[in-house]
């Protein structure tokens, strides 16, 4: 395995004192540097798997690993070591790679006396130990091929006279890419049917060639082909098998001769038989192929001339016929001798025997004339001809003066024989009434004339009628309804329809055609007449269609009948519910009534059935408002109050009832009108016990103090006028109150002391009636407040306060320098609230009218996007989820 190591001097100094020393110095496994280069062979089977260890070069070498710098190993073929083999660098050990090892695949020309061999180059580093190691994988070859022959099916023709022990090559060997033992090592038949066999014979290249012998004499009388599989297999362990099947085919040889069916035919004949009768036909049989199996006629030569002159005999079909008039004068006997001869083959004999009666006094002749025409004794009739339509004539002849003869007609069908007006022993063969080719095709009638002798003469007749186009195509079904679900694929088959004409060939082919009133959307199969339609279905576009099919023939004039065809869309859910409007806006006066119709959702669903079923629920807000899923009225479950809220904005969805159902979702906002029912609350004074200090020495037109009050209400509702409408103590007019501020001011001078009160009225505009508050305010005229019991024991006194007898505005008109104008509050209240209305009736009527525009264009064109939405109303976060997504739509 190894080769000897040699060591390797340098080169030869003039100092031989130095070279000795450095040879003693120098450590022996450096001398690998001058060393020749070193092989090791391995030996592995192919397939092995990944990490299979294959040896240790390091060891294989006697390589002392103790030493320093340690060995390094080095693959310098990268591309062979990432694909076959993984080298340790430091042991120096050999693995499998991941890629299988495949010697056919590695050494595809590899005969069966070659080796397969992976040659690597691994160095051995560093340099001072350097080797380079030429290492050898031999691959030896394990059994993972199958025999394969180079065709599923091995045809052989074999001739039926091959001799015993004949043998013939089978040229598709198999083969198997593995060699030696692990190749083809036999072949034989999964059955031989005894009547083969295979044996192998190997040439001097060691191929082996299977051979078919014939072991049994063939007959392809008896069996023309024997099918049976062929079966390779090679000799690993377990053996693995390649199969091909093998037709043999037996070919034809002419090893039959002719046969007669019947050797010995006797015919009888009357002596004034007319020329041309058929008497009788020869059958002969060969059971070859082919050009072998031909047979031809012929009279033996011990037939006379005379007697061959007078029956003729048809050289292919063997039918003999008189040729002439037969002369019983001479003859009442003949003997014929017939040949049936094949190619190569002592012909077959057969023997016709044709006795004559001889005719004393023979029955009537019928000497047949034919109107229609004739071929062959076949008469041909148009099933378009009327009735009484001549077909023969038959004239009797051979006739004795003292007999007389009865001429009829038996068979079945529509004829009838009748004598020909004035002539005698002269008849007519006509129709009683139309033929119908559908009906029947063929007649057999027999003319019969019988003498009173008892002689008979039958004269055979075949009618046959010829078809025309007579009848028009029928439909199976003369009305075809079809129901087809929307939204169905392209070219959906809808039905075949069927039609059937009772006239023959092409007068009988049908073609199918759509009628005019067809949409184009449907197509019918011109030869089938099934019935599909190219485009997808919209029951909300179009629900029924209806219309014909032609079924029309290829007679001559053409024929056709029509169906009626109605095809009905299904519906399917595929249309979510529509809002007639986006969103809705409501406006409802507050107060109103628990459960009152606050106003109407319009919606529709183009579907039908249970698909355009539409159920309402409000996603929000439920606990007050509550909808009517019929009618789609919106109620509030309690009187609503705008000045706790003035706007409401609930999430109405529409769900339909299909499967699964569709929903859309709409804004409604419930805008609460302002009714007055709130008086105005005053805010200041905060009491009638609270009083202000004034000084007596206040000038008039001094601004003493003022009332404040607010209302809930809005609008008119909430427009606040202040008057006094009662006072004790002081003169009548000595304080004015401002109606729209409450500012109260001195208007005279205050000449007594004391506590003076003004019973203040603070009343809103609201209409039908306004609504008021009352205030007291309390002023006591002194200096100082030095006894403030006193002054609440005054408060909390109960006197009688003198009522002005002007109204507020009165006095404010006419006392005092300053003059203040009536605030026309009425009038202006009346013109807002007709204006107000105006307005009002003019949006309704607008909105109304985009309403209704809006949901015709939505009938016709359904673009609105949909937006299935399932809400459960216990989850407050599935809501708020939906809400937001509605709110970014």
């Amino acid at each position: 395995m190894f080769n000897n190591r040699h060591n390797g001097l340098g080169k030869r100094g003039r100092i031989w004192g130095f070279c000795i020393l450095l040879l003693c110095t120098i450590p022996p496994y450096c001398f690998a540097n001058f060393s020749q280069a070193k092989q090791i062979i391995y030996k592995i089977k192919e397939g092995l798997p990944k990490g299979t260890f294959i040896g240790a070069i390091g060891v294989d070498l006697h390589l002392d690993f103790t030493v320093e710098p340690p060995f390094l190993f080095n693959l310098p073929q990268k591309k062979v070591s990432d694909q076959y083999v993984n080298l340790n660098n430091t042991t120096g050990e050999l693995y499998t790679s991941a890629t299988e090892i495949d010697r056919e695949t590695l050494c595809p020309d590899n005969s069966e006396g070659q080796r397969c061999v992976l040659s690597l180059d691994v160095f051995v580093l560093p340099q001072q130990y350097f080797q380079l190691v030429k290492v050898k994988i031999l691959i030896e070859d394990s059994n993972d091929n199958r025999p394969k022959f180079p065709t599923d099916e091995i045809c052989m023709f074999v001739p039926e006279n091959t001799p015993v022990n004949a043998r013939y090559v089978v040229e598709q060997s198999a083969v198997d890419p593995d060699v030696g033992i692990n190749g083809v090592q036999t072949y034989w038949l999964v059955n031989d049917f005894g009547m083969f066999t295979l044996d192998v014979e190997e040439n001097e290249g060691g191929e082996l060639t299977p051979y078919l012998i014939v072991i049994e004499a063939l007959d392809r009388e008896v069996q023309d082909e024997y099918v049976t599989d062929i079966i390779a297999e090679d000799g690993g362990t377990p053996p693995l098998l390649g199969a091909a099947t093998l037709k043999i085919v037996i070919t034809d040889v002419n090893d039959n001769c002719p046969q007669f069916k019947e050797s010995q035919i006797n015919v009888t004949i009357h002596g004034n038989t007319t020329k041309g009768a058929h008497l009788a036909r020869l059958h002969a049989v060969d059971p070859d192929l082919g050009a072998n199996a031909q047979i031809s006629y012929a009279y033996s030569e011990r037939v006379p001339r005379d007697t061959r002159s007078l029956f003729h005999l048809d050289k292919i079909t063997g039918v003999i016929k008189l040729a002439r008039k037969i002369d019983t004068s001479t003859a009442t006997f003949y003997k014929l001798t017939i040949l049936a001869n094949g190619p190569g083959c002592i012909p077959a004999v057969a023997t016709v025997t044709i006795h004559i009666i001889k005719v004393v006094t023979g029955p009537p002749a019928v000497i047949p004339r034919y109107i229609a025409p004739e071929k062959d004794g076949v008469l041909t009739i148009k099933e378009s001809e009327p009735a009484f339509s001549p077909i023969a004539f038959f004239t009797i002849k051979n006739i004795d003066l003292n007999q007389r003869v009865d001429c009829y007609l038996e068979g079945s069908g529509p004829f009838r024989l009748v004598p020909y007006q004035l002539f005698k022993n002269e008849y007519l063969l006509e129709t009683t009434e139309p033929l119908d080719y559908e009906k029947t095709q063929d007649y057999e009638l027999i003319v019969v004339a019988n003498n009173t002798g008892g002689l008979v003469m039958k004269t055979f007749l075949k009618v046959h009628v010829l078809d025309e186009n007579d009848n028009a195509p029928v439909f199976q079904q003369s009305l075809v309804e079809i129901s087809i679900e929307e939204n169905n694929s392209p070219n959906t088959f809808l039905a075949q329809l069927k039609a059937s004409d009772q006239d023959s060939e092409s007068r009988g082919e049908i073609v199918y055609l759509l009628g005019g009133d067809a949409p184009g959307i449907f197509l019918v199969d011109r030869v089938t007449g099934v019935l599909t339609v190219a485009t997808s279905l919209d029951r909300e576009e179009k629900e029924k269609y209806r219309f014909i099919v032609r079924a029309v023939d290829q007679g001559t004039p053409r024929r056709e009948s029509i169906a009626t065809v109605v095809v009905t869309v299904q519906d399917r859910n595929d249309n979510s519910p529509r809002f007639i409007n986006k969103d809705f806006t409501f406006f409802v006066p507050e107060n109103f009534p628990g459960y009152g119709e606050i106003g109407v959702l319009s919606v529709t669903d183009a579907d039908a059935g249970e698909n355009g079923w539409v159920a309402l629920s409000i996603l929000n807000g439920s606990d007050i408002f509550m909808i009517d899923t019929g009618r789609g009225a919106l109620r509030a479950k309690t009187s609503l109050d705008r000045e706790q809220q003035g706007t409401y904005q609930l999430w109405i969805e529409a769900v339909d009832g299909g499967e699964p159902a569709l929903s859309s979702v709409t804004m409604v906002t419930v805008l609460l009108l302002d009714v007055n029912d709130n008086p105005p609350i005053v805010l200041f004074p905060k009491s009638n016990q609270s009083y202000m200090l004034v000084l007596p020495n206040t000038t008039p037109g001094t601004s003493i103090t003022e009332v404040y009050a607010v209302d809930k209400d809005a609008g008119m509702n909430a427009v606040i006028a202040y008057s006094i409408i009662k006072r004790k103590g002081g003169e009548p007019g000595s304080f004015t109150i401002d109606p729209e501020t409450g500012n109260i001011t001195l208007k005279r001078e205050l000449s007594n002391r004391g506590l003076y009160s003004l019973l203040v009225k603070v009343t809103d505009h609201g209409q039908p009636e306004p609504l008021y508050s009352t205030v007291m305010v309390n002023f006591f005229v002194n200096e100082t407040v030095s006894n403030e019991s006193y002054i609440q024991s005054l408060l909390t006194r109960e006197a009688d306060i003198e009522v002005e007898e002007k109204p507020w505005y009165i006095g404010q008109m006419t006392d005092g320098p300053e003059r203040y104008e009536l605030f026309p509050c009425r009038p202006v209240l009346i013109a807002l609230s007709v204006t107000c209305l105006g307005l009002f009736s003019l949006v309704v009527t607008l909105t109304s009218y985009m309403c209704c525009k809006r949901f015709k264009k939505i009938r016709k064109k359904r673009s609105e996007v949909e937006m299935p939405l399932k809400i459960k109303t216990d989850q407050a976060q599935t809501v708020n989820r939906k809400l937001r997504l509605i709110s970014n739509i």
